[in-house]
């Protein structure tokens, strides 16, 4: 019975320290990768913001590319009329 004891004081211990490591190591992979598509997912939103503006600036009023919109513009409203 004595022995029981021993075993048993021996043996739960490191049964728990096995279970809470794996139960450790399951969160941090579990964190980590919601880091991960965190920081995926702010890449994806600061390019699209970057190109969004990129464009914006590009087609922004007296630039070459405006000016080239209006004025095909203006020939197409003067040759449909």
């Amino acid at each position: 019975m004595n022995t029981a004891r021993v075993v048993a004081w021996v043996v739960l211990p490191l049964v728990g320290l096995v279970v809470v490591g794996a139960l450790a190591i399951w969160l941090f992979k579990v964190l980590l990768g919601l880091v991960v598509y965190l920081i995926v997912g702010a890449l994806v939103v600061g390019g699209g913001v970057y190109l969004y503006r990129r464009a914006r600036r590009a087609v922004g009023p007296g630039t070459r590319t405006r000016l080239r919109i209006e004025a095909a513009s203006k020939t197409y409203k003067m040759r449909n009329r």
